[in-house]
């Protein structure tokens, strides 16, 4: 087993709570993406057993923190909204200088990547127009088509949080079950975590391995489009600018302590 996944379950649960962050930007900035989709795709397949040790560890750190930090999470969001999404902007924005070395965008980019990544980005911040209600009452009652909207929101939510740049919890929002979907977290509500779980496995299985093929077969034009996703993202995630001294003082703080830690992974994940 290795059991650090725990460390690292923890982290993408937390950051798949919250609207404009992606799980998979993090497993990017702490330099195990790559082997989170060969993972994730393996594990059905006559080699499963080769990934158990992997991916149990991970799914504890995640369901602990999706379970235990909701509240927190909810509670950080309706107190210090503005510290706290910059932290999570710092986080984004390290992890870019990172996969442009990597993919050697210098070198590697023709001007359709450059095309693919602006697009991608216009695309992702165009987003911020979306006011999505937030405050949306949470589901109480079930039908079958509420059932089917909810496994479906559940499937499209786990092919974002695999991929860089878009959140699982921003698509769930834009859905209008995200309010559901913490709902169900915090009051641990069996039936509907059921339902948006077996849609976020299924989807797990499909989107792995379709974005590791496309990363194994297209590799420049999948940087080029995960780092405009990544940039699109910041705008959806900037809370605007803090409305007193203490509030900007804080975001300076949270936000240099978010760039520090994606830099500082990045550094020991270099090569």
């Amino acid at each position: 087993m290795e059991w650090k996944n725990l460390f690292r379950g923890l982290i993408m649960g937390i950051s798949d709570l919250i609207p404009g962050v992606s799980g998979g930007t993090i497993a990017v900035i702490l330099g195990f993406y790559d082997r989170l989709l060969g993972a994730v795709s393996g594990f059905f397949s006559k080699d499963w057993k080769q990934h158990i040790g992997f991916l149990l560890p991970l799914a504890m750190g995640m369901g602990t923190a999706l379970v235990l930090l909701s509240r927190l999470i909810h509670y950080l969001l309706e107190h210090h909204f503005v510290p706290t999404q910059f932290f999570f902007m710092g986080l984004i924005l390290g992890v870019i200088p990172y996969l442009v070395k990597r993919v050697d965008a210098k070198h590697n980019f023709a001007f359709r990547h450059w095309i693919i990544l602006l697009i991608a980005a216009v695309l992702i911040a165009s987003m911020v127009f979306v006011n999505p209600d937030r405050s949306a009452e949470p589901m109480t009652t079930l039908s079958f088509f509420s059932v089917l909207g909810l496994f479906f929101s559940g499937w499209l939510a786990s092919m974002a949080m695999l991929l860089p740049g878009i959140s699982g919890s921003l698509v769930l929002l834009l859905l209008g079950v995200y309010s559901t979907a913490i709902h169900a977290l915090s009051t641990l509500n069996l039936p509907l975590i059921a339902i948006i779980g077996s849609g976020v496995a299924v989807g797990f299985i499909v989107s792995s391995k379709s974005i590791r093929y496309l990363l194994a077969r297209y590799p420049h034009m999948m940087y080029a489009l995960i780092i405009g996703l990544i940039i699109g993202s910041t705008f959806v995630v900037f809370p605007g600018f803090a409305p007193d001294f203490g509030t900007m003082v804080a975001s300076i703080i949270t936000f240099g302590s978010g760039l520090g830690l994606t830099t500082f992974f990045s550094a020991k994940n270099k090569g």
